[in-house]
């Protein structure tokens, strides 16, 4: 039982560690912009995926308009980003280029008949239940729809780092914990078998005395 809890406790973890990273980091999609329009939004239960007001903007308003930038997949599907900033916010892309980026966009728009695609790098998830949309930090016109993503090196970079800090917290835990937790938790069992022995010598001399 106890160990059930313990490897449904480390599941949960991972899976935590690894939504976070993967709604963080950057990524890259190979679409074709076919619209950019904006709209008010009211972020209620869902405000934890939005990001907070452009900078310079009233930030304690309830509602606000925010960027949308409405595209095609390759293989047909649609696919709806918001544009806002991040300021000095996390994640920590520093964007502040909202309006920009949002004419790029706008200037990159095509057809279906004179399909131009782009690469748009974003971070974050597209949920139709949750309303929640993935946020574009940059735009570029790319050759055509098998273009390469490029290679993600600040992943690469960030999970590296991530994987040799918690391989050296795991190690220095693990000799801690020889040196230090198992000694003392053998003593504990130690005692208490004796401790045990002694009850069970006990009640076996209280016995012989009663016969």
């Amino acid at each position: 039982m106890f160990s059930l809890i313990r490897w449904t406790f480390w599941i949960s973890v991972w899976v935590l560690v690894a939504s976070f990273f993967h709604y963080t980091l950057p990524q890259v999609d190979i679409v074709r912009v076919t619209d950019t329009y904006e709209k008010r939004i009211d972020p209620g239960e869902n405000s934890l995926f939005w990001a907070q007001a452009d900078v310079g903007s009233d930030g304690t308003l309830a509602n606000r308009d925010v960027f949308f930038i409405q595209t095609r997949r390759v293989d047909g599907d649609v696919m709806v980003y918001r544009n806002e900033d991040t300021g000095w916010g996390w994640p920590p892309y520093f964007k502040f280029d909202t309006s920009n980026l949002q004419a790029e966009a706008g200037d990159l728009s095509s057809t279906e008949a004179a399909a131009r695609y782009v690469a748009i790098k974003h971070y974050g998830w597209r949920n139709e239940f949750l309303t929640i949309f993935p946020n574009a930090i940059s735009v570029r016109a790319v050759e055509g729809p098998d273009a390469s993503k490029g290679i993600p090196w600040l992943n690469i970079v960030i999970l590296t780092l991530f994987a040799a800090v918690t391989y050296g917290v795991w190690v220095r835990w693990r000799r801690f914990r020889m040196a230090r937790i198992d000694p003392t938790m053998e003593a504990i069992e130690d005692d208490l078998a004796e401790a045990s022995g002694a009850v069970t010598g006990w009640f076996g001399s209280w016995r012989k005395k009663g016969q």
